[in-house]
């Protein structure tokens, strides 16, 4: 299941323009908080094909039969980049176990990259609902990667990838490496990746946007 966020003309579509434009750019607290604002939006989203069960709640005069999620999902990010999506989702999953990834490009003179995932810490994952947020899914091998790592930790019930930007490339290498019964949930889809990898039209590095540009040596 894919579902692009901004089909349907909403305040995402808004966001994502903003974190797209470089005339705003420049306003690193204001980029972090459109990420979050997607990171909330798609917690929203996905809590709507997540199981409730019927609980009795004892109110000051009386009980009422409330709705609760059966439980929590595991919020799992890959870092530097998808901490202000994490955060968001986390402002909605408030009680969610989560799990950080380690995972990045290590590139070669020749121009080409393999990823590297160096560490992960997570909670018990099996029969789990398993949430991973990178605000871009270019390639698909960093998500890729991931939930491959996660499979040989744990057994989870089902994955939920949630970014800022896709591109149709990285989401046919998802289904094509990890199945059609991961769900991806973004801000917007674009069709093209140069030959480093990049999206395109994209909006650059959100890493550097968000949180400045990092040494290269």
């Amino acid at each position: 299941m894919i579902v692009n966020l901004s089909q349907e003309h909403s305040l995402v579509s808004n966001w994502v323009s903003e974190l797209r434009d470089v005339t705003i750019q420049g306003d690193r607290m204001r980029f972090r908080r459109n990420l979050e604002r997607i990171g909330e939006i798609a917690a929203y989203e996905i809590s709507k094909r997540m199981p409730f069960s019927v609980v009795e709640v004892p109110t000051p005069l009386g009980t009422h039969e409330s709705k609760r999620l059966e439980q929590q999902p595991v919020l799992a990010t890959i870092l530097r980049a998808g901490l202000p999506m994490h955060n968001g989702m986390l402002n909605y999953f408030d009680r969610a176990d989560n799990a950080f990834v380690s995972a990045y490009r290590k590139h070669h003179r020749d121009g080409s990259f393999e990823i590297s995932l160096e560490y992960m810490s997570c909670p018990s994952l099996d029969d789990r609902i398993v949430i991973i947020s990178d605000p871009m899914l270019a390639t698909g091998a960093s998500i890729v990667k991931t939930i491959q790592y996660m499979k040989d930790e744990g057994t989870p019930r089902e994955f939920h990838v949630v970014v800022a930007i896709a591109c149709s490339v990285g989401i046919e290498l998802i289904h094509r490496e990890c199945g059609d019964d991961i769900h991806i949930w973004c801000g917007d889809i674009d069709d093209e990746l140069t030959a480093k990898g990049y999206i395109v039209p994209g909006l650059g590095d959100a890493g550097d946007l968000a949180f400045g540009t990092k040494n290269q040596s």
